[in-house]
């Protein structure tokens, strides 16, 4: 797997009332990744960026909700979350505090 590979295979952490509820419980952290990402890339590259390590890794494919806009129906894309436990002593800070 090359560096370029690894650079686009995590695309956002996810922030919401669940994930944050994991960081605090579990040392999960959520990341919205890319579709075809398979769990060693995942892990490899939350490793590389963060320099963390990582224990276990949770994938899930949210199905695109259909919508509504005026008459027209749409409907959003899928996409794939993975919730990437932390070892003991790791921690990832999004927010850059110190």
């Amino acid at each position: 797997m090359n560096n370029e590979r690894m650079s686009r295979i995590l695309i956002a952490p996810v922030v919401s009332e669940k994930s944050t509820r994991a960081a605090d419980q579990g040392r999960q952290m959520v990341f919205k990744v890319l579709p075809d990402a398979s769990k060693p890339e995942i892990r490899k590259a939350v490793e590389k960026m963060f320099d963390v390590t990582v224990t276990a890794i949770q994938v899930s494919n949210v199905k695109g909700k259909v919508k509504r806009f005026g008459q027209t129906l749409g409907r959003r894309s899928d996409w794939k979350k993975a919730y990437v436990t932390l070892a003991e002593g790791s921690d990832i800070d999004f927010m850059g505090a110190e």
